[in-house]
């Protein structure tokens, strides 16, 4: 199916929900639910912690009500620069929407002038299960989605003749994510746990495309974040992140990041993270490390 057809079935999802809903009257933002229970931004969008989404449902606003939040991500490493930004709204704690823009720059030779970008729009529902409300009994809180991604071209590669990730070997400049997440609070031992399964054909989490010379189908790939609560205002966890290799010109890796987000209270979140993103590209290829900054203002 092409990316077309993806999204106008996600747009269709979306009217269906919306319809449904629509003898609802939406009150004005409650800020409901418990402190650090919206997570962070994730950098395609999502709510959950940096590089997974989570089951949770983005912004502070229970079932009769809605949250909104910004974002803005910068990661470093020795050779590169992402900075991701955007928007989410969470709707009667069930629904989720999201817009973000990815950067990606080049900073040592011969990659210097390298630029890409891509736009995300995703969607995700809740399904079933309650983060706080299932603390008496195994469920966990579960939730799917899709992030819908168009690449924006390439820049700096002039010298190569390369303007289109495609001519790096991707088949497509556009594709879509699909996941499920499955998130579950320990209350008693302060603990969030998070498992996800994304089906996916992205490469760089489509900033170098999608598909590839090597493998052009979707994959399943795992992904996994603990949180630990230190105080109410303070968590730290890890994460991981599998992602498929389908590109001769970039031998991918797994993304992993240790973090610490502090929530001062439920109008603005700070992200600090140490994030190993693995080898990206041959042509700088090195283990690519770096610090992660991201901080989300919203209600």
């Amino acid at each position: 199916m092409s990316a077309k057809i993806h999204f106008l079935f996600i747009t269709n999802v979306l009217l269906l929900f919306t319809q449904q809903n629509a003898y609802s009257q939406i009150a004005a933002p409650d800020s409901g639910k418990f402190l650090a229970t919206a997570g962070v931004r994730q950098v395609e969008g999502a709510g959950g912690g940096g590089i997974v989404p989570w089951a949770l449902i983005t912004g502070y606003g229970t079932e009769d009500s809605y949250g909104a939040n910004a974002y803005l991500t910068v990661l470093s490493t020795q050779d590169y620069r992402l900075k991701s930004y955007g928007v989410a709204i969470g709707l009667f704690d069930k629904l989720e929407l999201s817009l973000g823009k990815q950067e990606f720059t080049g900073s040592k030779a011969p990659l210097d002038q390298l630029s890409l970008q891509q736009d995300i729009a995703g969607i995700k529902f809740r399904i079933s299960g309650d983060l706080i409300a299932d603390q008496d009994n195994w469920k966990p809180q579960l939730a799917i989605g899709a992030m819908v991604k168009r690449h924006q071209g390439v820049q700096g590669l002039d010298a190569l003749g390369v303007s289109n990730v495609k001519q790096l070997g991707a088949k497509s400049d556009t594709g879509i994510d699909y996941y499920a997440s499955a998130s579950k609070l320990f209350f008693a031992q302060s603990l969030l746990v998070n498992g996800t399964l994304r089906l996916t054909k992205a490469n760089q989490m489509g900033l170098l495309g999608f598909g590839g010379d090597k493998k052009d189908q979707y994959q399943i790939m795992p992904e996994a974040s603990v949180a630990y609560l230190l105080n109410r205002k303070l968590v730290a966890g890890l994460e991981y992140r599998r992602k498929p290799n389908n590109l001769s010109v970039d031998d991918e890796k797994a993304y992993y990041d240790a973090f610490v987000a502090w929530f001062p209270n439920k109008t603005i979140s700070l992200t600090l993270a140490y994030a190993n993103l693995g080898d990206i590209t041959v042509f700088n290829p090195k283990s690519q490390r770096g610090w992660y900054v991201s901080v989300q203002v919203g209600n």
